[in-house]
């Protein structure tokens, strides 16, 4: 969707971020994941909020339900790459004034879904009227601050990593957006990557605790975007020699004459966890991921030049900071 001004997203952040007064000690500066205020005694009261759009969100084929659940998901991967356990919900709600009992129902299951998959419970909320369906929520958790990953961390000689493969989302939405073709046990796996997302909680607070992360990012906006983030944030850059590639997307890109390799890096809608590791606790951070459920895939590592580059067959080339735009990107 673009808006006649040509404005995207974090261009509309940065002018109201201009104009906003910054709260003295700010404990997480604007742009990481998540947003905290300092409690005293080393605790942190952690906030986050992020909206669910229909127009925007929620693709042909997502029920309700799914879309209600999803939410919730958004949120709570921005807690996972934190290291930070919610606790509670607040739900917003824009319906449109036909939405029926029954649909009311399965957004209210789906929220409810969500919030207790990860331990936490909805509150409370506010419900309006509106052109097209809203789910808007507001995000709580408790941190210990000398826990809390934020995403200016990473030192050159870092090792990069993620919590899973990636490619899989942005291949199940060629699917349902674009009718992309694939064989029918194929096309379930990559469909279902899309309508059932799952956040990496375990492994992200797995990593909080064992103080073996330097920094760390939600992938939701996609790997590359990711990547160049954490980048920035830090002032370093990436060498990624081990691109993580899920199985499904090489074989959907095969079929469908598409590079694998933007599938993975470009496609967003995953919600991994990118993290780097100082190289002496990489055992350790990797260990705590296992116990925890999940795994660590070590993609690469971080450099001095401030360049994201993707290293293939003896040859590096640029990643480029391309990603999901709200206002910019009318399909991912």
């Amino acid at each position: 969707m673009k808006t006649n001004s040509g404005l995207g997203e974090r261009e509309i952040i940065k002018i109201i971020q201009s104009h906003l007064d910054s709260m003295p000690r700010m404990p997480i500066q604007f742009g990481d994941d998540v947003s905290a205020y300092d409690l005293g005694n080393g605790k942190l009261a952690v906030l986050k909020a992020d909206m669910l759009v229909g127009l925007t969100d929620v693709p042909p084929g997502m029920s309700l339900w799914q879309a209600a659940r999803k939410a919730v998901v958004m949120n709570i991967s921005d807690f996972a790459a934190k290291g930070v356990k919610p606790l509670t919900l607040l739900v917003s709600l824009g319906l449109p004034a036909n939405i029926s009992r029954e649909e009311v129902k399965e957004i209210g299951k789906g929220l409810n879904a969500g919030a207790r998959e990860y331990g936490a419970y909805v509150i409370g909320g506010d419900t309006g009227e509106s052109t097209d369906l809203i789910i808007s929520i507001s995000l709580f958790g408790l941190a210990e601050k000398a826990n809390l990953v934020l995403r200016s961390g990473a030192q050159p000689n870092d090792i990069v990593a993620v919590t899973g493969s990636f490619g899989k989302t942005a291949a199940g939405l060629r699917i349902l957006l674009k009718k992309a073709k694939s064989p029918e046990a194929l096309r379930k796996s990559l469909i279902e990557s899309v309508l059932m997302p799952h956040a990496r909680l375990e492994e992200g607070l797995a990593l909080s605790l064992s103080q073996t992360a330097s920094a760390s990012i939600d992938s939701s906006d996609g790997l590359a975007w990711s990547l160049h983030e954490i980048a920035r944030a830090s002032k370093v850059g990436f060498l990624i020699d081990k691109l993580p590639v899920a199985e499904e997307a090489i074989r959907f890109a095969t079929l469908n004459r598409l590079d694998a390799s933007d599938l993975a890096l470009y496609g967003g809608e995953e919600y991994e966890v990118v993290v780097t590791v100082k190289s002496k606790f990489w055992k350790k951070a990797e260990k705590a991921v296992e116990d925890a459920g999940g795994k660590l895939i070590r993609i690469g590592k971080v450099t001095k030049e401030r360049q994201v580059l993707l290293k293939t067959e003896g040859k590096a080339r640029a990643i480029e900071p391309h990603g999901y735009e709200h206002f910019k990107t009318s399909e991912q």
